[in-house]
């Protein structure tokens, strides 16, 4: 087994060392309903098959979530959950499993990028996803990234242009966060038509892995996009299950979605 010394590591080896169809990867938001559960309920996602996690930072608003995480967001925010307060299970949590923390841009900027990039891997996470940062803007945070270890992880929608995707593909840390459909996170019946090409022109642009999120809830889902993608990453479903029964609910879940991911 890679024994990995930095973020960009972990996630590395994550990808290439888990026995599934593709790489699987919770999302948690941090502090959600308060940090002790949502503690409890990544190390149950490790402990039922997680190869990665990624966590959330609430924050006030969150354009590219859904109701569910946006309420999650809002619970966890209500009750005086903090950035800090978030790093501190991320620390719990990276003794497991990498830990890609997803942060709004407002969050990172207000604490300076480079003193974030520190914070962020002096608790252990692996990487940063930024939802709200575009691309052309990202350089002196994918370079504070970079100096600590930390993967800057970029996303590209469906609707991202052909010189777009080829332009982020060069420049992804960690993975290229491939997200399955326009607008905001949540559940959905089923996936949409067009994304093994938007997989296909993603994979052509990197060399890094390439994971899809956005609308995934069920095992058939999960194991549909295993089809195309090597990660798959799972959060309005994982979130509801910490709300309908804390860590327990979220071990259920991750377990039957690993089961569907299993190598046959």
């Amino acid at each position: 087994m890679t024994v990995a010394t930095t973020g960009s590591g972990r996630i590395a080896s994550a990808f290439a060392e888990h026995q599934k169809a593709a790489a699987l990867m919770p999302y948690l938001m941090g502090g959600f309903p308060d940090l002790d559960t949502s503690l409890a309920a990544g190390l149950a996602a490790a402990d039922a098959g997680a190869d990665l996690l990624e966590l959330g930072i609430p924050f006030s608003d969150p354009l590219a979530d859904g109701p569910v995480i946006h309420s999650a967001a809002t619970a966890a925010l209500a009750v005086g959950v903090t950035p800090h307060g978030v790093l501190r299970v991320c620390e719990g949590l990276a003794k497991r499993v990498p830990v890609v923390l997803m942060v709004y841009a407002n969050v990172v900027l207000s604490a300076g990028t480079e003193a974030f990039a520190l914070r962020a891997a002096s608790a252990g996470a692996a990487g940063l996803i930024v939802p709200d940062l575009p691309h052309d803007e990202a350089d002196e945070v994918r370079a504070a990234c970079d100096s600590e270890g930390l993967a800057l992880v970029p996303l590209v929608a469906p609707t991202t242009t052909p010189e777009r995707v080829t332009e982020i593909g060069a420049d992804a840390r960690g993975f290229v966060y491939t997200v399955s459909l326009t607008g905001v996170t949540g559940e959905r019946g089923e996936l949409p038509p067009g994304l093994a090409d938007t997989v296909t022109r993603v994979r052509a642009s990197t060399e890094v892995p390439v994971a899809v999120g956005f609308g995934i809830s069920t095992p058939a889902q999960a194991r549909a996009v295993a089809e195309i993608a090597d990660g798959v990453v799972v959060g309005s479903r994982i979130v509801r299950a910490v709300d309908e029964g804390g860590a327990e609910a979220v071990r259920e879940v991750v377990a039957g979605l690993a089961e569907g991911l299993a190598a046959r």
